[in-house]
């Protein structure tokens, strides 16, 4: 089986199952309570915290444990939306934001908010015009934009965007769940008040997930309780998964430190070429310059995409046609749509994304695959585009 479709989660990484072990196993105790085994629990946290805050340049009480990655999203912006009210604010955000923040934007929308939604370029990238027209023109507000999109790998203008809501006094948060681990992300540099992370995105296990929230900041809990997480996410903390996050931080920071990543972008731009080379009709969708080194994300004229992933699946292939979170719509990517691709080009698209476990003999062995998927969807669909390939009910 060759697994092209880390942007929808990645495997453990065997440290960081490693790591994870003893506090699945004797290190059991509530990191709350007061003997000596417990405060070694809490002691472990500690380290995770001080991790993922060398990960992205933070302070480690800067660093919130949290669910995953939506929890995160949704934490900031249910903060911000009772923080600054909808009487006087605006919400500005993209066109291409994952659910997990349009659709708390729309939420806010429907009791009154008013919400503004920025476009992108053909590239992929926002556009900093609407971006500082939006700003300007909010007599208060909060804002969210992503740090790397999740369908196309571009990365977004985010040190501008956040240059330009600082000027303006809108508070800046930015989804950089496809971007921590993948490419260098500090809070320091980009100095954002918010900051969502994920997990299972860059070598730890699902069901984990980091929220960064700057110093001197004001944050309204989601979760009240018991006052973990330094009163902002209540709950008994998931000791053992927490362990694992900071394992996979700190061996996410080292391969960035090493330039490992380069191997990765690499095999990415093997397959491109090779795609662009050996088959006719093929499209590559989104900023080359600016791109997170794990994404490829490529149209084939005259197939359906879902028709292709059929057929690749059947292969020993796994390839996804779009964010997993979107697996069983029909309709054409809204991130695709906004860059302006048609939706004939939009329903032929794979995202195809890589890890550091991906080999050149995967990425080799891939392509060839990919070409007999298309040429025998061509033939069945006789170059329409449109067949008998039956995905969703």
């Amino acid at each position: 089986m060759i697994y092209l479709d880390n942007h929808a989660t990645t495997a453990v990484h065997p440290e960081v199952v490693e790591a994870m072990m003893p506090f699945l196993t004797e290190h059991f105790h509530n990191p709350s309570s007061g003997y000596r085994a417990s405060r070694m629990v809490k002691k472990a946290i500690a380290e995770a915290r001080g991790q993922v805050a060398e990960l992205i340049g933070a302070k480690e009480d800067e660093v919130i444990f949290t669910g995953c990655g939506t929890e995160s999203n949704n934490m900031v912006l249910k903060s911000l939306a009772r923080v600054y009210g909808r009487k006087t604010s605006r919400v500005i955000t993209g066109e291409i934001e994952h659910s997990a923040v349009l659709r708390p934007c729309q939420a806010m929308k429907d009791v009154g908010f008013e919400v503004h939604r920025c476009g992108v370029d053909e590239e992929g990238r926002l556009r900093l015009d609407e971006f500082r027209e939006a700003c300007e023109g909010a007599e208060t507000g909060f804002s969210s934009i992503m740090w790397a999109n999740n369908e196309t790998g571009v990365i977004q203008p985010v040190g501008e965007a956040c240059e330009i809501a600082k000027e303006n006094g809108i508070a800046f948060h930015t989804d950089a769940i496809q971007a921590v681990g993948k490419t260098a992300v500090n809070v320091r540099e980009v100095p954002v008040d918010f900051l969502s992370i994920s997990g299972h995105k860059f070598h730890a296990p699902k069901g984990i997930g980091a929220l960064y929230l700057r110093e001197g900041v004001r944050f309204e809990p989601l979760i009240r309780g018991g006052g973990q997480e330094f009163g902002h996410r209540s709950g008994t903390e998931n000791v053992p998964y927490i362990v694992g996050l900071g394992k996979a931080a700190a061996l996410m920071k080292a391969a960035l430190e090493k330039d490992q990543h380069a191997g990765v972008a690499a095999n990415r731009d093997h397959l491109e070429n090779r795609l662009c080379e050996e088959i006719e009709g093929v499209i590559l969708n989104g900023s080359r310059e600016h791109r997170v080194p794990t994404c490829a994300h490529v149209s084939f004229e005259g197939c359906e995409g879902a028709g292709l992933l059929i057929l690749l699946d059947e292969s020993g292939v796994q390839i996804s046609t779009g964010s997993a979170c979107m697996t069983g719509k029909q309709q054409p990517s809204h991130v695709q749509k906004a860059m302006g691709i048609s939706d004939d080009q939009a329903k032929s698209s794979l995202r195809i994304s890589f890890s550091s476990f991906t080999t050149r003999e995967d990425t080799d062995e891939a392509v060839e695959r990919i070409k007999m998927a298309v040429e025998k969807l061509r033939q069945v669909q006789g170059g329409s585009g449109v067949g008998p390939v039956v995905v969703y009910s």
